[in-house]
């Protein structure tokens, strides 16, 4: 309630002011301040603002019961008054130049804000208001403003007098205030810089980052608009690119010792070995001497634009500490006849250019007064004279072989004086405003003058064009510079390159040739978070760590990575499959059972053994064919049986070699017909046997006439035909066919032969089955035969083995794959085939050779007998 009293009061006593101003018909300014400058008239003045004096030692008492003074500027900064010259410089060439604004003489009003917030803003105030205290006019016009202003250096304070300015379209052009918020036209509508935003530097820094590799860097910024906006684009420019950010620590503001201290405790804890700043210099000497304290010499700088060029670093103090930093810089220029402009400067008694002084009595350590005046804590009795030779003095102000934020100056100035010119150009009924008008010279208002700045396009006498984007801002080119040891063991600058905007990106040129590097290898140093991952490995993240941060993983089989730093393996298609080192997708291996293998050659001799066995055995059989053993055993079964199991071997060479189509389809059908044809003969020997034992007995006396020798060969060939019906009808519907397999090996393609038809498969081989169960169980059904009709025993144990081995490979076969399967099935054959000719023909071929004298009739019966 109190507080809107107040405000109410307040308000009475501002209308009550105005109402008497009114009356008398005067304007009065409401404050009044003094502050250093420069000052010339002319037919239009352009403002200055400066940081000539920059350090402040004495601070204003504060007591809210008066208006606060001043603060009192000391240690005069040579640059930035060179800066302020350099304005004055411009203006008086283009006061000479008969082809820019003929007849037009400029003036200037330049003020030293003292590096403080609220100097700059009083004097932006002064600038464009005035400085007469009162005014006979009821509008309070005054005396013509300022055209546009030429600064302020700083991003905080353009970024308040902007704020000002911009809602009287007033045009202002920085030429060291950076910041990438201002590039903001809503904000800042009448806002310009001939210098680069901070977002082209960030980049600029980046593409310095990148060429070297380093993707882990630390980050210290100034507690201002001018760091804390740098670090934000800092950040997200890393980002962009996949770099990391190893630690951000903000300078204090005061130079606080703990905060220092514990910035340098970060740095050395860190493992970035790349540290990157953005800062004034001012804010950056306390860290720089606890590095100089602590021997801190392995870490590589990058500095900023704002200090890069800083003399105060570039002494024998921090140079073994410093050498070898790497920082972007604001393009140098060239400016004809400055120099001796510099040199021609002179004091007058005008105190509106009492700055020059100041400078005066700061150059040459002498004083204007004629009484003794204390500077710096000592006593100063030398009178200064005014004739004083600038060539004897050796400063930043009469050194012109590095301009950067001087040549931006004078381009600000071209830059406002072409937009005037421009505008004083326009002609009647074809001007830029309403109605197709022109501006009024002899009343401009500010807006008119931002309408031509936007448009303002020249090439200064360095050859440098100089024109603004759709945000104020000028074209982006840096410098790259090296700080090198010189001969003095102090540091010089030397340029290694140039960053430049090309196509809204940064391109980098550097010489790496020419780079020092403070490091014993004299090599750029490794500071990453994690070593790259090498062709054949991905990045795997580590969890709650940057990005930076991974492990390197070797990709799985069947997948490639062919780049540095892969995120993912790539799967490589069906018909192909990784390398050894993961790089590269070579052709799969084509897998089958060749001749050439070492399992195909041993399958293939031991095939060829069977069917030389089978051999050997059916001569045998032939040269002992009257035998009473050979007969007694159904010779003729004896030597069908011989012929089958010469194929079932036989048969394995087609499961051996390339699959063809006609090797698949005969594989198969020759196995079951080979097997059925071996088995029935087998199956039929059982019954004869059996049927032989029942005919000797007086019961089963007309056994034998059901299983004669063509009842024998039509149950055989009976038998046979159906499975030959079988494989006639499964090749016939549904035939195997060659079949190249990427799915049961991975690694390779599995080249087999598809079955076709399962059911048809299946089919035959139950039948093989259903006769062998059938044999089997007759021969264990006569195992108690007598002795001389024991053929069922052997025919038992050779079913048995039949049988023992196809059941056992059902489940290797399904186990196996490639040519392991199709081995599988191939030594199956061979085992049973094996089993078979064994156990049936073994003991018998035992007899005849090695016993001849038991192949007799009377031996045979003789067991009967004795049996009996």
């Amino acid at each position: 309630m109190w507080a809107v009293l107040l405000f109410c009061l307040v308000l009475s006593c501002y209308y009550i002011c105005v109402t008497l101003m009114a009356s008398t018909g005067i304007c009065q300014q409401q404050g009044h301040f003094t502050i250093n400058g420069m000052h010339q008239d002319g037919d239009f003045v352009i403002g200055g603002l400066f940081d000539v004096q920059t350090y402040l030692k004495v601070y204003p008492e504060i007591s809210f019961r008066t208006q606060p003074k001043l603060p009192n500027c000391e240690l005069f900064y040579m640059e930035s008054f060179q800066q302020a010259l350099t304005m004055v410089f411009a203006i008086s060439e283009i006061n000479h130049n008969p082809n820019l604004l003929p007849n037009i003489t400029l003036g200037y009003q330049i003020y030293d804000t003292c590096l403080r917030l609220r100097v700059a803003f009083q004097a932006a105030t002064a600038l464009i208001s005035g400085t007469e205290e009162t005014i006979s006019d009821f509008n309070c016009k005054g005396p013509p403003p300022v055209i546009g202003l030429i600064g302020d250096p700083g991003s905080t304070h353009s970024i308040a007098i902007s704020s000002v300015l911009g809602l009287f379209r007033m045009p202002m052009i920085s030429y060291y205030a950076t910041c990438s918020c201002l590039s903001d036209k809503k904000k800042y509508p009448s806002f310009f810089r001939t210098i680069p935003s901070d977002t082209f530097q960030v980049r600029a820094i980046v593409q310095t980052l990148r060429h070297f590799g380093w993707t882990w860097v630390g980050l210290i910024y100034s507690n201002n608009d001018y760091g804390i906006y740098a670090a934000q684009s800092f950040h997200q420019e890393m980002q962009l690119f996949g770099h990391c950010v190893a630690f951000s620590e903000i300078l204090p503001q005061d130079n606080n010792p703990r905060v220092i201290d514990h910035i340098m405790g970060v740095i050395q804890a860190s493992t970035a070995r790349v540290v990157v700043v953005f800062s004034a210099s001012s804010l950056l000497i306390p860290l720089m001497n606890k590095v100089v304290l602590h021997n801190l010499t392995s870490r590589q700088w990058i500095a900023s634009e704002a200090w890069v060029t800083a003399a105060v670093f570039r002494t024998p103090y921090y140079q073994p500490f410093l050498k070898g930093t790497l920082g972007i810089a604001i393009r140098r220029g060239e400016i004809q006849g400055l120099h001796s402009f510099l040199l021609r400067l002179h004091p007058n008694s005008d105190q509106r250019n009492n700055i020059v002084r100041i400078f005066w009595e700061t150059m040459f350590g002498c004083s204007f007064e004629t009484g003794d005046k204390e500077t710096f804590g000592q006593q100063m009795k030398k009178v200064c004279t005014g004739l004083e030779d600038l060539s004897t003095a050796n400063t930043p102000y009469t050194d012109v072989s590095g301009l950067r934020a001087t040549y931006n100056v004078y381009k600000a100035v071209y830059a406002l004086a072409h937009a005037l010119h421009d505008l004083m150009q326009c002609k009647e009924k074809r001007g830029p405003f309403s109605g197709n008008s022109c501006a009024d010279i002899t009343d401009l208002k500010p807006w008119q003058l931002v309408h031509y700045l936007k448009k303002v396009n020249f090439t200064t006498s360095f050859g440098d064009s100089v024109s603004f984007d759709n945000n104020g801002d000028a074209l982006a080119i840096y410098d790259v510079l090296n700080w090198q040891p010189s001969s003095e063991e102090s540091i010089k600058l030397h340029n290694i390159g140039v960053v430049n905007e090309v196509a809204t990106e940064m391109v980098l040129t550097l010489n790496n040739d020419e780079i020092y590097w403070n490091f014993e290898a004299q090599k750029p140093p490794q500071s990453v978070c994690s070593e790259s991952c090498l062709p054949g490995t991905r990045r795997a993240m580590r969890k709650g760590l940057p990005v930076c941060c991974f492990d390197c993983l070797i990709c799985g089989d069947g997948e490639i990575s062919n780049t540095t730093d892969a995120i993912k393996c790539t799967v490589c298609p069906d018909e192909f499959w990784s390398n050894l080192n993961k790089d590269q997708c070579v052709p799969k291996e084509i897998d089958f059972l060749s001749y050439e293998d070492p399992l195909g050659i041993s399958l293939t001799t031991t095939s060829l053994l069977g069917t030389c066995f089978c051999a050997l055995v059916m001569i045998i059989f032939t040269f002992h064919r009257n035998t009473p053993i050979v007969r007694a055993n159904n010779s003729e079964l004896s030597f069908l049986l011989l012929l089958s199991l010469k194929l079932c071997f036989l048969c394995v060479l087609l499961f051996i070699g390339q699959p063809q189509l006609w090797t698949c389809q005969l594989r198969h059908a020759v196995f079951g017909i080979s097997f059925v044809l071996c088995i029935s003969s087998i199956l039929v020997k059982t019954m004869v046997v059996i049927a032989v034992f029942k005919s000797s007995r007086p019961e089963g006396s007309g056994a034998m006439k059901w299983f004669g020798t063509a009842q024998q060969r039509c149950t055989v060939l009976v038998l046979t035909a159906l499975q030959i019906v079988i494989c006639a009808v499964w090749l016939s519907t549904s035939s195997p066919t060659p079949y190249k397999n990427n799915q049961s090996i991975r690694s390779k393609i599995v080249y087999e032969c598809a079955i076709g038809s399962l059911a048809g498969f299946s089919l035959l081989l139950g039948y093989i089955g259903l006769l062998a169960a059938i044999s089997f169980l007759l021969a264990f059904l006569a195992r108690n035969l007598p002795d001389n009709f024991n053929e069922a025993k052997f025919i038992t144990f050779s079913m048995l083995i039949f049988c023992a081995v196809w059941v056992a490979f059902v489940p290797a076969y399904m186990s196996s794959s490639g040519k392991y399967a199709v081995a599988m099935e191939i030594f199956a054959i061979l085992a049973s085939s094996f089993g078979v000719l064994v156990a049936i023909f073994a003991p018998k071929c035992y007899i005849i050779i090695l016993h001849p004298e038991r192949n007799t009739k009377k031996a045979i019966m003789g067991r009967e007998n004795k049996n009996k």
